[in-house]
C-alpha cells in the first residue's frame, strides 16, 4: 500500500470511528432559566437566507445548554420581540402563555437607518412610553432606529414583550441537548 493510500484509509478509519456528525440549530431566545439549564427558542424556518430569519416555527424548542459552560458563549438574553414586519408594518410577538405568535399592526411614527449600536439613542432600548403610546426599537441586524405605535391593549405588555431575545446557534447530536 503506498503511503498516501495509507493516510486517507487511517483518515478515514478515525472518521467511521467517530460516529454520527451533529447538526446546528438556530433560533430567537424567548426564555432562559439559568438553574434548570434550559434555553426556550424559536427556530428559524427560513435557514436556507440567513439574511431574512423568520423564527415562527412552534411549538417553542427548549434546550439543555453543555455541561461544561467552556463549551457555551455567555448566557443568552431573552426576548419576545420575533421579528419586525416593515413591509407589512407589523411586529411578529411571542405569547408564552399561549405558545403562540401574536401579528401586532403598529402605524410607523419614525424610522431612522444606519445607526449604529454604540448611539446614545439606542441605550435603554426598547423603550415604551405609554403617556404618548409609543415604542422606540432598535435592530441590531438592520441598524433601524424605529418608533411606532400600537393599540392600547398592546401598551400595558412589559417591556420584554418588546425585546429582541439574542439569535443562538447550537451544535447538538441528541435533540434538545446543545
Amino acid at each position: 500500500m503506498t503511503r498516501p493510500s495509507a493516510i486517507l484509509l487511517a483518515a478515514f478509519a478515525v472518521l467511521a470511528g467517530c460516529g454520527e456528525f451533529g447538526r446546528v440549530g438556530q433560533g430567537r431566545v424567548v426564555a432562559y432559566d439559568r438553574q434548570q439549564g434550559i434555553v426556550t427558542l424559536i427556530c428559524d424556518s427560513n435557514f436556507s437566507d440567513p439574511a431574512n430569519p423568520r423564527y415562527d416555527l412552534l411549538p417553542p424548542a427548549r434546550v439543555r445548554i453543555p455541561a461544561s459552560p467552556r463549551d457555551m458563549g455567555p448566557d443568552p438574553a431573552p426576548g419576545r420581540l420575533l421579528r419586525i414586519d416593515r413591509l407589512n408594518r407589523r411586529l411578529v410577538v411571542f405569547d408564552p402563555a399561549a405558545e403562540a405568535l401574536l401579528h401586532v399592526p403598529y402605524l410607523l411614527i419614525e424610522e431612522r437607518q444606519n445607526v449604529s449600536a454604540t448611539d446614545r439613542r439606542t441605550a435603554g432600548l426598547p423603550r415604551v412610553d405609554r403617556a404618548r403610546r409609543t415604542i422606540t426599537l432598535y435592530s441590531p441586524a438592520t441598524r433601524i432606529l424605529t418608533t411606532l405605535r400600537v393599540a392600547d391593549p398592546y401598551l400595558a405588555w412589559p417591556e420584554e414583550a418588546w425585546r429582541a431575545g439574542d439569535e443562538v446557534r447550537y451544535y447538538y447530536k441528541e435533540p434538545g441537548q446543545a
